[in-house]
Parts: C-alpha cells; sequence; structure tokens
C-alpha cells in the first residue's frame, strides 16, 4: 500500500511504570557538576531523578540556569541547593502523580 508507513516503536524493550511517590532523600538522585563558559564564568550542572519511577525532574524544558559564578565551587554548591530544594518540594508535593 503506498503511502502507508511503519510504525515506530520507543524504547520496545523499556517497560511503562506508573508514577509512585518518594517517600525519603533516599528515593531521589542527585547530580551536580560545572560548566565553564566562553567568558570564563561558572555555571552549574544538575540533575535530578526520582528512583522510584525514573522520572526527571531536573532538567526541564525551560528550565533556567544557575549561575554565572566566579569560581567552580560556588557553582556545584548552587546546583546542590537548587537540586535539595527540587527534592523536598517533590516530597511535599510530588509531581506527575
Amino acid at each position: 500500500m503506498p503511502g502507508k508507513r511503519p510504525k515506530l516503536v520507543l524504547y520496545p524493550t523499556r517497560t511503562v511504570t506508573q508514577p509512585a511517590p518518594a517517600r525519603t532523600d533516599d528515593d531521589f538522585a542527585i547530580y551536580t557538576s560545572y560548566r565553564i563558559n566562553a567568558g570564563h564564568l561558572y555555571h552549574g550542572s544538575l540533575k535530578v531523578v526520582r528512583k522510584t519511577d525514573g522520572r526527571l525532574l531536573f532538567p526541564f524544558d525551560g528550565a533556567p540556569v544557575i549561575g554565572p559564578f566566579a569560581s567552580k565551587h560556588e557553582a556545584i554548591t548552587a546546583a546542590q541547593e537548587r537540586g535539595r530544594a527540587i527534592v523536598l518540594a517533590d516530597l511535599e508535593s510530588p509531581e506527575g502523580l
């Protein structure tokens, strides 16, 4: 049949998990780092994942940039603080549930 496209299958071996609320801080993974820009200033890099269902909480589309800062230590500290705030907010009111 002309014009009929094959079905696109994304993640065929991945099972669909239902959103599950986190109960403790241990139910989250926070990854922090830094990036340096052309102006030799540092920006914090952050990734927050809810381990109970694998949901990526940060970064999201339109997420604010963390920084700039004069040192990498300041950038990492700011990213850790932002990650901790996201975890506390999700524990209080879970996103996507």
